[in-house]
This record gives structure tokens, C-alpha cells and sequence, in this order.
């Protein structure tokens, strides 16, 4: 068969190292819920907000849509206050108590984590959350980035609990977390799950997750006819509660994020020692975590 010879002429201004119907020249910058997020100021889901209600400006315009990039050249305004120098990426252990809600406010009037956390802490927002009658690790962030990175489920930290049950399970009544449930048609991924000693009409169990769907660990206990009356948090991914006090909040420093996160610019932590809440709030002293052991 013979080779056809062509010669191919291509219009003038078009980028042929991208394929027909990409965008040849991507704005410079960063979106601008982005760098709102990136200074503290709010996750990028309320700057996205902000910028719908007018309170974003760029160069002395207000904008009204997040599909906007900005460098540092140019001048954003939010709620008439100039977004200066992100701040550098920070992490927080705290040690939630019972009895608080982990939003920044609360339609019922019930307080919140941010109700009690020290006065000289920056702006932050929790990883995740935990529920009313739950306690134990949440994280806190000041950057929006850091927070949406460890709650991805592709990051696959185990996350561990503590779970005291009414009733008096054996370990193969257990098998079904093991394998993963199917309950009101949503599907749990297989939990790790162990039985670590009977308490009177309680048994305390280890439950370890990779996901955390809404109240997921009551649902799957309910499911299997046991009744969660305490759960804690004792790990996310390589961060421990140890003997963080209820209540109490303590930095992580640089080298542990860099080692964890790889966030290079995160900034030295001379001292790391726990902070005091706010208020008169009472602070349980945590008991013993150790498997076979009541926490």
C-alpha cells in the first residue's frame, strides 16, 4: 500500500500541545475562594458564599462569582478589610468534651467548640467533626487546604475509637462490622473491630474506621442491637490524643506536619504546651486508653 505524503498546515495562535477544546491559556493566580480560605478568613465554601452576597472586592470591584483568579498584585477585600499574607499552615490537637457541637454556630442555641476554645488561638476550623455526645481528637486548622486534604477519603487514615456498648456482645456477634453493613440501603465500609473486655452491662470495644459518615459508629452498633453510651476518638491517622486533657488544645510542631503533610512552609512551634479553654468549663482527667483497660 502506499504512504501517502501530506503536508499540514495549522492556524496561527492555537497551542497544539493541548488537545481541541482545552483552554489554552490558564489565568495566572490562584481562585479566589482559594486565597480567601488560604488567609484564614473562612473555608472556601463561605468565601464562595461571601462572593455571592457582595462582600468580595478585587482591585474596587465587588464580584459576584468564585470563577475568578487573583494574584498577589491584585487587591481583595473582604467585608471592607484587606486580605493580607496567608498565613502559614497550622494544626491543632483538642481534645473535645461532651456536650459541645462541632459548628461555628448552632440553630438550637447549644455551644460550640469555638464557644470554648482559648482566646489566642487564630481563626480555625475542625477537621471532620464529632457529635454532641462524642468526645475525644479533632483537629483544627487554619487553612482550608490543609482541612480538605486530611478529610479526603483517598488520604485512608485509620481513624480509632474508644466505644462502650449496653449489652454483652461476643466477638462473633462483632463479624458483620468486620465485613461492612448495608443499613436504610447505604453501604459501611468493614470496620476493625475488638472486643476488649465486658464491664458489668457495658463491654468496651476498639473500633477502627476509614471513613466517617454521619454517626456511623452508633448507626452500625444500633444496627447489631447494641447501644453506644460513650464513644472517644483516640487517634486520626498518625495524630494521637494521649493525655491531652478534656478541653485542652495543643499545637503540633513543624517537623511533625512536615513529616505527616509534607507542608514545608509550616511555621516552628517554640512551645507546644496544652492551652487552657475558656471559661470555668469542668475537665474530666482521661483514664487509661491501653486495650483492656476502661479509658
Amino acid at each position: 500500500m502506499p504512504v501517502i505524503d501530506r503536508a499540514i498546515t495549522f492556524p496561527k495562535g492555537l497551542n497544539w500541545t493541548k488537545p481541541l477544546g482545552m483552554t489554552q491559556n490558564t489565568p495566572p493566580g490562584d481562585r479566589i475562594a482559594k486565597v480567601i480560605a488560604r488567609a484564614g478568613l473562612a473555608s472556601r465554601r463561605e468565601a464562595e458564599q461571601m462572593i455571592q452576597q457582595g462582600r468580595v472586592s478585587v482591585n474596587g470591584k465587588v464580584i459576584n462569582s468564585p470563577a475568578l483568579n487573583v494574584t498577589p498584585e491584585d487587591k481583595v477585600v473582604v467585608n471592607g478589610k484587606v486580605v493580607g499574607t496567608p498565613d502559614e499552615a497550622r494544626i491543632w490537637l483538642y481534645h473535645k468534651p461532651v456536650g459541645l457541637v462541632t459548628t461555628t454556630k448552632d440553630e438550637q442555641g447549644r455551644p460550640t467548640i469555638f464557644d470554648k476554645l482559648p482566646e489566642d488561638l487564630p481563626r480555625v476550623m475542625s477537621v471532620g467533626r464529632l457529635d454532641l455526645n462524642s468526645e475525644g481528637l479533632l483537629l483544627l486548622t487554619n487553612d482550608g487546604g490543609v482541612k480538605r486534604k486530611l478529610e479526603l477519603p483517598s488520604t485512608g487514615w485509620l481513624r480509632k475509637y474508644r466505644v462502650r456498648v449496653k449489652g454483652q456482645p461476643k466477638d462473633e456477634n462483632l463479624e458483620p462490622l468486620r465485613k461492612g453493613l448495608v443499613i436504610d440501603g447505604e453501604r459501611f465500609q468493614p470496620m476493625m473491630v475488638t472486643l476488649d473486655r465486658q464491664q458489668g452491662a457495658n463491654a468496651w470495644l476498639t473500633v477502627g474506621l476509614r471513613e466517617g459518615k454521619n454517626r456511623e459508629i452508633r448507626r452500625a452498633m444500633t444496627d447489631l442491637g447494641l447501644t453506644v453510651n460513650r464513644l472517644i476518638r483516640v487517634s486520626y491517622g498518625p495524630f494521637q490524643l494521649g493525655q491531652l486533657k478534656s478541653g485542652a488544645v495543643e499545637e503540633l510542631r513543624r517537623k511533625v506536619i512536615r513529616d505527616q503533610l509534607g507542608l514545608e512552609s509550616a511555621p516552628e512551634v517554640k512551645s507546644a504546651k496544652p492551652q487552657k479553654p475558656k471559661g470555668n468549663t469542668v475537665r474530666r482527667k482521661p483514664r487509661p486508653n491501653r486495650a483492656g483497660k476502661t479509658p
